[in-house]
């Protein structure tokens, strides 16, 4: 089986599969119309993010069993297309789920009790105790948005903090030892912070709008980690603006480029989200730790190698 490799990752994937008799090749420079007219004589990909696997590009892979995906997001494939084509789907959740929920807690440690801020006041010769009094997770109610692998293991941290965690998902009977299932509406009622664990689909594109921020009860904090355009940028500056939003820890934002390389739109909405205080901004990194690059690979191998090695 030939496999295109699209994106630079863990070299344990070219060692492992080479092992077990696939036939590899490396291309991580050349453009989408490039790749098209060549991508008929290859049986899987591999891909991150660099090039979108849309419906022109699945119609000319005429001999594609498998699109692996390094990671947990599928938007940059056209789905319903590789599904009719009989395209066999693979990503690998597993391997970042930990390091995503640790960037959940991390953001929210930083924000609640001020800590890049007090630091940074010392390191200038500013010494606030009053003014940099923190707010704790003890006792506070987390709402969840998806109980997949990252919400699993995001609720998992947060019930060692002894918040109580709820969470919405359009799947059934998913309650476990650390987070109870409720409805979405119990959730807007009763979250003192809300965190994303979805993917980016027709349905949850916006989900976050001003209309579901006035629908939360609750002054709240506001975590995402999934996807940038989960969330109308414009909605979420406005409630942090009139403090309904009590502070934002954002991995993910609107204006990302398809790849998540670089932003690529500037406007007043994201200079004000780089220049508050109540928002912490870090550039699509949850899920990228040392652990979780050999992690991910680790699951894509073998997950090819269960369904593809002779």
């Amino acid at each position: 089986m030939r496999i295109l490799l699209l994106d630079k990752n863990h070299p344990l994937i070219t060692e492992q599969l080479l092992t077990k008799n696939f036939i590899l090749e490396e291309d991580f420079t050349s453009s989408y119309d490039e790749v098209c007219s060549k991508i008929q004589n290859y049986e899987g990909v591999i891909i991150r993010s660099r090039i979108p696997l849309d419906k022109n590009f699945l119609e000319k892979a005429k001999n594609l069993k498998f699109i692996a995906r390094v990671g947990a997001g599928m938007e940059n494939i056209d789905i319903p297309v590789a599904e009719k084509l009989g395209i066999r789907l693979i990503n690998s959740p597993e391997g970042n789920r930990d390091s995503v929920a640790e960037h959940v807690i991390g953001m929210l440690l930083i924000l609640m009790n001020r800590l890049f801020i007090a630091s940074q006041e010392v390191k200038n010769g500013i010494w606030l105790r009053e003014e940099n009094r923190g707010d704790e997770l003890l006792g506070k109610t987390v709402g969840l948005i998806g109980y997949g692998n990252m919400g699993k293991a995001t609720a998992k941290r947060f019930s060692g903090f002894g918040c109580k965690v709820i969470f919405y998902d359009i799947l059934p009977g998913l309650s476990d030892e650390f987070a109870t299932q409720v409805t979405l509406e119990e959730l807007k009622k009763s979250a003192d912070i809300l965190s994303l664990h979805i993917p980016l689909t027709e349905t949850t594109h916006y989900l976050i709008d001003a209309a579901f921020i006035s629908e939360m009860r609750k002054d709240f904090y506001f975590v995402n980690t999934a996807r940038g355009k989960n969330v109308e940028t414009k909605s979420l500056v406005e409630a942090l603006q009139e403090g309904k939003i009590k502070g934002a820890c954002l991995d993910v934002l609107e204006y990302e480029k398809p790849s998540f390389e670089n932003l690529e739109t500037e406007n007043e909405d994201l200079k004000y989200l780089l220049e508050s205080e109540k928002v912490v901004v870090t550039p699509h990194i949850a899920g990228w730790t040392h652990q979780s690059k050999e992690k991910l690979a680790q699951v894509i191998v073998d997950k090819i190698v269960l369904s593809f090695s002779e």
